[in-house]
């Protein structure tokens, strides 16, 4: 792929202290657009700015836009990475697909993700559990109204240095479960990262706020029994000696720290069942006892436990509200292979050569 590169005239000043999460972006951005009549075309890496777009582009009207994360990571071996970044390709290309947008193959995902971190790679923060968020986005640009598939699009990737996604970092959330509201139904697009998934669930965040809690646990669509995931992360619950998460599929996210979560438990020995949870099952386990430990995962948040759970006006504490020792054995696993610690016998890294 050729990338015309456009050089910023002065580059900002690298942030100090506390980064956040997703406040901070960096000098570029890259941009490739794509049209009915002449498939992908003019790959850039220019400087970070506004996006001058027509009130009547059709992104904003009917909310063709899909995205990934992903992160970019300085191993303790001095190299640079990015995980699994072919799932992220993948999922692109499924929601995509979803969505009637242009698919963009494996090969050319990956390498403009690769090629704009080059350009960036001052940028990625070397404090502890710091990395360098990716934001891979696609929306539709054709200005025109009338509900149909653009005839053009945009790919863009920004780039944000970030810390923990949650203030709490690995302390205990307390979540809400939604009982009400519903973010995903068979034959839906719960299974992609579309902007609209998150539009429709920010009245249930908001509730969950308003009530003191961090995060809403949603249920399925149909029924609104069935546990399936976090607004940001898919949800994982130590019962007796089981780990139960729900099924990635149609209404759920198939997320990539999810499915590497599943590998190390696997590997570590313990039983994963990708099962139907009724909420009440939940609650009751609780309540006696038998869940032991619970927390989300996702590439933000990576490892997030979970230490209460609100559910129609009953609460139960999960593990005294403390961070449990698979969730701290599971969290060092994983981040001893994303910054090169520990040996990747999965082969889950992906080395980014600096030329």
């Amino acid at each position: 792929m050729d990338i015309k590169f456009v050089k910023r005239e002065k580059l900002k000043e690298k942030p100090k202290g506390d980064l956040g999460f997703g406040v901070i972006f960096t000098d570029y951005v890259f941009n490739m657009d794509w049209d009915k009549d002449k498939g992908w075309h003019d790959a850039q890496i220019v400087p970070y700015e506004g996006v001058n777009m027509d009130p009547a582009s059709m992104v904003l009207h009917y909310a063709q836009a899909t995205f990934e994360g992903l992160k970019a990571y300085k191993g303790e071996d001095g190299k640079f990475y990015l995980f699994r970044p072919n799932m992220n390709a993948k999922r692109f290309i499924n929601s995509n697909k979803r969505l009637c947008l242009p698919e963009l193959p494996e090969d050319m995902f990956i390498e403009a993700i690769k090629a704009l971190v080059k350009v960036e790679k001052d940028w990625i923060p070397t404090g502890e559990g710091e990395s360098l968020y990716i934001r891979p986005f696609m929306y539709a640009k054709e200005v025109k109204l009338g509900v149909a598939p653009s005839k053009s699009y945009r790919f863009s990737i920004i780039l944000s240095p970030v810390g923990a996604y949650y203030k709490e970092g690995l302390a205990p959330v307390k979540i809400y479960v939604e009982d009400e509201l519903t973010r995903a139904s068979l034959g839906g697009t719960g299974f992609a990262k579309c902007a609209g998934n998150y539009a429709a669930s920010l009245l249930g965040q908001v509730k969950a706020e308003k009530l003191g809690y961090t995060q809403v646990l949603w249920l399925d669509g149909v029924h609104r029994k069935y546990v399936e995931e976090v607004g940001s992360m898919n949800a994982m619950f130590l019962i007796d000696d089981t780990v139960i998460t729900a099924p990635a599929g149609e209404t759920v996210l198939p997320g990539v720290t999810r499915d590497s979560v599943i590998h190390i438990l696997k590997d570590m020995g313990y039983k994963v069942s990708e099962e139907h949870l009724a909420v009440e099952d939940l609650m009751k386990a609780a309540k006696d006892g038998r869940l032991k430990e619970a927390w989300g995962t996702g590439t933000a948040a990576v490892i997030s436990p979970i230490g209460e759970l609100f559910y129609k006006g009953e609460e139960e504490v999960i593990n005294n509200f403390e961070t449990g020792d698979l969730t701290h054995e599971i969290y060092k696993r994983l981040t001893d292979i994303q910054w090169a610690r520990s040996e990747d016998k999965f082969g889950w890294r992906e080395e980014i050569k600096m030329d």
